[in-house]
């Protein structure tokens, strides 16, 4: 196998990467809250291969040798966290939010403690579903718990909802419930939904069904590096996040741009298969030589 072939076999095995990047980039067009990836790249080797001392000819500036590289890999896979575009639903367990926020949720996983795992997500698309009390729970689609905080400032997992109570959310989180019966009574205060602020994106494990989740092996120390408790009463305007009840916000993948990612991965894919074809050509008459 020649440096061609090992340059564009290379390469390919970095751009099928990249294809399948786009592609689920594009399958998830209309998931609600999904965020995209986005793929970086660098060169795996390069090398300067030397030249006889003849092509050191008069007139010639530039040094003997010339780079030779072996091809590329994927290093990185960050999640874009720009803001999707804000729909109107009208569904009070419906919630968007506005900034680098995420929801907190309790998964039916277990962790070593006998513990519920905990999870993140943008998804905002929540529903009431009812418990033994009479009452009724916050959850998502998938019935994973809504992580809540209390009136001390501790997590509550999860948030309760009495029988005949309509909650209202404000812009910080805070739930508000009022009576469907008697419409003139104070509301009550059934806690806040829980909102954490991105601080580094690139650290998040993607674990699948629209969810992100801590690496294993993350200190407590390291986790508030990477995701940040937010409390409406210190932040200000430069890093507030905020809820919109009754909205969705929907998937940040504008399709026109991963169609003309994915046509530009296709013919660089086209490229290197024929450089590989041109090498084996090459190496076909180089076989069949006669003395």
């Amino acid at each position: 196998m020649n440096n061609s072939m090992i340059n564009s076999s290379v390469s390919m095995h970095s751009l099928q990467q990249k294809l399948d990047i786009l592609s689920n980039n594009i399958a998830n067009v209309n998931t609600n809250g999904f965020k995209k990836k986005e793929a970086s790249f660098e060169d795996v080797l390069t090398n300067v291969k030397s030249q006889p001392e003849g092509f050191r000819q008069l007139g010639r500036f530039s040094p003997l040798g010339f780079n030779q590289g072996w091809g590329s890999k994927l290093v990185q896979i960050q999640t874009n966290l720009s803001q999707g575009p804000i729909q109107s639903t009208g569904n009070v367990t419906d919630f968007a939010i506005q900034g680098d926020g995420l929801f907190e949720v309790q998964t039916g996983e277990l962790d070593a403690n006998g513990q519920r795992q905990t999870a993140w997500t943008r998804n905002g698309a929540f529903s009431l579903s009812p418990n033994a009390n009479g009452g009724s729970v916050l959850t998502t689609k998938d019935g994973h718990f809504v992580t809540g905080v209390d009136g001390t400032g501790a997590d509550v997992s999860p948030i309760l909802i009495p029988a005949g109570i309509r909650p209202v959310v404000e812009k910080n989180g805070t739930i508000n419930g009022y009576s469907e019966q008697d419409p003139s009574a104070a509301p009550i205060n059934l806690g806040r939904i829980k909102l954490v602020r991105v601080v580094r994106p690139q650290l998040l494990q993607d674990v699948g069904d629209n969810l992100y989740a801590i690496p294993n092996g993350i200190t407590a120390a390291e986790k508030a590096n990477i995701l940040q408790d937010v409390n409406p009463l210190v932040d200000n305007l430069a890093n507030r996040v905020s809820l919109m009840q009754g909205f969705l916000e929907q998937s940040n993948v504008t399709l026109s741009d991963e169609m003309t990612d994915l046509v530009i991965v296709q013919r660089a894919l086209q490229l290197n298969s024929r450089a590989i074809t041109s090498s084996d050509q090459m190496m076909n008459i180089a076989n069949n030589l006669r003395a």
